[in-house]
């Protein structure tokens, strides 16, 4: 049985304290774009505590810069986080502007990049408890490859 509560905003938000056990979960982000701008794709890898994929995609987005297709990562992430009620999520990304900036060291200029933000700090909201690490790529090999998989097959 789902149990869901509105918040102040009228959106059905699932409560982390009417389940049993909180969904805890790990949220690994990439985009890149061959040439910036250029064709661009994301991938994203939600894991839960254990280990287990939760859900795993990489996208071709079109022409974009590595900027955007970070953000576009990060928002489709959150929304599936959200989606599968996750109520704490690390977001593991190898973009350290995308960290700073989402936890506020860093102010977002760029007017596409501060629309991306804004969405994906929507949907961290819904979770509840989001927290940002930059990694080095090599931390980040999966969702990597996934962007890279999915530059292949648009080009």
């Amino acid at each position: 049985m789902r149990h869901t509560a509105r918040d102040v905003h009228g959106e059905g938000v699932l409560q982390c304290k009417s389940w049993p056990r909180p969904v805890r979960a790990r949220l690994f982000t990439d985009g890149g774009a061959r040439g910036n701008p250029g064709p661009a794709a994301f991938g994203y890898v939600l894991e839960a505590e254990d280990g287990t994929v939760l859900d795993a995609r990489g996208e071709a987005i079109g022409v974009a810069t590595n900027n955007v297709a970070e953000y576009r990562a990060l928002v489709a992430g959150l929304a599936k986080a959200a989606e599968l009620a996750v109520c704490e999520l690390e977001v593991v990304s190898d973009s350290e502007l995308l960290v700073k900036q989402m936890t506020g060291v860093y102010r977002v200029k760029n007017a596409a990049l501060r629309e991306l933000s804004l969405e994906a700090a929507r949907l961290a909201r819904r979770i509840g408890m989001v927290r940002y690490t930059a990694v080095r790529r090599e931390h980040n090999l999966l969702a990597d490859r996934l962007v890279n998989e999915a530059l292949d097959a648009g080009g």
